[in-house]
């Protein structure tokens, strides 16, 4: 009876020791992920890509210590959709930022104010990302370039289309050689309008207006196609841009044009970039000549291909690995300096190879005439 008694003890002593262990290793986990976590100040709520960021935030990908956005009313809204604490919120970037020392800002404001954040974060040493495009205009990302050189910080663009896995599936088979060198590219990007598919109104504000967003389909989803095209390029300037734009409903869309058509020459290549908000459907999918074959990217998976003795195929892209499958994943990656970001889709430098080409875009829809680089 002792014995057993003695035995039970040990048993139940045994048994705590077990739990303790599970405890303090559960602990160690959280306490590891949180420190695996990037921590972030967004700056601006009136971007409708914020449900990206704020999705990641609740399943705990990131960690948001502070949200700058003037507007209050956008505090109430995305706090009860997020159930967002108010200390998350403040009026003031400069104060947030100098007050929460993150590791980065994201920019989900007006395009023509991401060079505001950058004025405020680079002289504090803090790296950006901002929704693509870098700027709404050239000489707007040229001030972004010469404050990140002058302080040593990343500006990053975040594009949605860099994620995709038949993106990067076609960009690997052309660099193994398996369609000859490229002759054309064509790049679709679009939708029906974003007032057709129910953009918020805080969104709307700014992205018709011609000021804010820089113009209106041309720098919305022309700038897709132009940075896919010096990614496949590695970075090389065009040669020559050409532009149309059309204005197809005024009625909805008073001050900006709604399609754009821009033509890209590479001394042994052509691209061309169709931005619209009139396609029947929404669009993002990109084609690849080469000497000797084809690829499409019909969207984020779907690949289809058809070489020059008429062989056809269609293949579902393998998912991307981290740390190039998500821009969180990618931003936290190259904060600590396990990839460069200085040339690929999100780089600065490409950008500002982006932003050449959209102004150059704007210029020639403008005066009718090729624009030489």
């Amino acid at each position: 009876m002792k014995f057993n008694y003695c035995k039970s003890i040990v048993q139940s002593v045994t048994a705590c020791k077990k739990l303790s262990i599970l405890a303090f290793l559960l602990l160690s986990i959280h306490v590891h992920l949180h420190a695996q976590q990037l921590r972030v100040v967004v700056a601006g709520l009136n971007h409708d890509h914020i449900h990206n960021v704020l999705h990641a935030f609740n399943e705990g990908r990131v960690n948001i210590v502070g949200i700058a956005e003037p507007n209050k009313q956008l505090w109430q809204k995305f706090g009860k959709l997020y159930h967002l604490p108010d200390s998350l919120f403040d009026t003031d970037l400069k104060k947030l930022v100098q007050l929460k020392k993150p590791d980065a800002v994201l920019g989900y404001n007006e395009v023509a104010n991401h060079l505001k954040i950058v004025q405020i974060c680079a002289p504090l040493h803090v790296p950006v990302m901002v929704e693509k495009p870098l700027a709404a205009t050239l000489a707007q990302a040229e001030q972004i370039e010469q404050l990140a050189n002058q302080y040593h910080i990343k500006v990053l663009t975040n594009y949605e289309t860099t994620w995709y896995a038949s993106y990067h599936d076609v960009y690997n088979t052309v660099n193994a050689d398996s369609i000859g060198l490229i002759r054309k590219m064509v790049v679709h990007d679009g939708h029906q309008g974003p007032k057709e598919i129910g953009c918020s109104p805080e969104f709307l504000s700014w992205l018709t207006d011609p000021v804010l967003n820089g113009a209106g389909a041309l720098n919305d989803f022309g700038c897709y196609g132009a940075d896919l095209m010096t990614w496949f390029m590695k970075g090389r300037k065009p040669i020559a841009v050409t532009a149309i734009t059309r204005h197809y409903k005024p009625n909805v869309y008073p001050k900006v044009e709604d399609d754009a058509t821009i033509i890209v020459e590479y001394p042994e290549a052509t691209g061309q970039i169709e931005g619209s908000w009139n396609w029947p459907f929404s669009i993002k999918d990109l084609e690849v000549f080469g000497q000797t074959g084809y690829l499409h990217a019909l969207n984020g998976t779907d690949i289809t291909s058809r070489m020059r003795e008429n062989r056809k195929g269609s293949k579902t892209a393998p998912a991307l690995a981290a740390p190039i499958n998500d821009p969180i994943t990618y931003l936290t990656a190259v904060l600590r300096n396990q990839l460069p970001g200085t040339d690929d889709l999100s780089s600065l430098k490409y950008n500002m190879i982006v932003m050449e080409i959209l102004d150059a875009a704007k210029r020639s829809a403008a005066s009718g005439k090729r624009v030489i680089l």
